[in-house]
């Protein structure tokens, strides 16, 4: 099987290859030390298997492995950890396979006699486990049987119609596979709701005005044309600006 070993610290990753030059019937075909290297990796190459740490610096392994299930095919993941029984148990109750740390190389055995491809309901139910979990870095979206990793820092707006949603970012526009609700829930912090079909980047906004027909609409930084303001989200925006403001003087 083909592995790609996933882990921050050089020692770890030099420590299993070691034990799986070990057990051998392997081959490590290469090494990442962040998210954001497996998912580039796992685009470039077909992969039997991930080892994926959790914790890394940035893109972390849970979401590593969330964007990495969206490849045709996807490898199945083994994720290594340090975490907390608290986390542990979500992982043993969602079924997820994971080698706790320091690995002994009889587990290792049993984990790659037995590779699970991770389920999207899975991976929905991790994305809640460990004490720090954090919003995305990135949002994942499928492009011609592969998938393009759009930060979410150039992000400048959601726009939902019908059954897809829209990414509008710096160097255009993707169709994203993601509800409305879920992304404003979990990005509440970055961005707004604006209209029961907009969500956008606060940092983006410029300023407000008003159409002919006397409509609400915001100016975001980077958008082409102006988004709609419903009466439901105006007094949110007006304190958004009002903010802005205080902040600039």
């Amino acid at each position: 099987m083909k592995i790609l070993i996933a882990d921050d610290e050089a020692l770890a990753r030099s420590r299993l290859r070691s034990m799986l030059e070990e057990l051998g019937g392997h081959e490590v075909v290469g090494e990442a030390a962040s998210g954001e290297e497996v998912v580039n990796m796992c685009r470039q190459q077909p992969l039997d298997i991930v080892l994926l740490d959790i914790r890394m610096p940035g893109m972390d392994g849970i979401e590593a492995a969330s964007h990495v299930s969206k490849l045709e095919p996807p490898p199945a993941v083994i994720f290594t950890t340090a975490y907390s029984n608290h986390a542990l148990d979500a992982f043993q109750s969602h079924a997820v396979d994971y080698l706790l740390k320091p690995i002994r190389l009889t587990r290792l055995q049993e984990a790659l006699s037995n590779p699970r491809l991770l389920s999207r309901k899975q991976l929905v139910a991790l994305t809640g486990s460990g004490d720090d979990r954090q919003p995305r870095s990135h949002i994942s979206v499928r492009v011609r049987g592969s998938i393009e990793l759009i930060p979410v820092a150039e992000i400048i707006y959601f726009y939902a119609e019908q059954k897809y949603v829209t990414l509008c970012h710096e160097q255009g526009e993707l169709l994203l596979d993601e509800p409305l609700k879920s992304l404003e829930e979990e990005f509440a912090g970055e961005f707004i709701r604006i209209h029961r079909n907009a969500l956008i980047r606060k940092s983006r906004v410029t300023g407000m005005e008003r159409d002919r027909d006397g409509h609400y609409q915001l100016r975001l930084a980077g958008a082409t044309s102006p988004l709609e303001i419903s009466r439901r989200h105006l007094a949110a925006v007006r304190l958004l600006l009002k903010e802005k403001e205080r902040q600039g003087s």
